[in-house]
């Protein structure tokens, strides 16, 4: 392996593409948004009288 392909190597190993792994944020913020969403359109919902 020259230099070069070793250094592209260790490039693209360390290159992040957004995936799972990069999630940074604040899981139970992001739990509660999601179920408060989930409820607020369920209300919305039954009272638009579609259930």
């Amino acid at each position: 392996m020259t230099s070069t392909s070793a250094a592209a190597t260790r490039l693209l190993l360390r290159a992040r593409t957004g995936g799972p792994k990069d999630d940074r944020g604040p899981k139970l913020l992001e739990h509660v948004l999601g179920w408060t969403l989930v409820v607020l359109i369920a209300v919305f919902v039954t009272r638009a009288g579609l259930m």
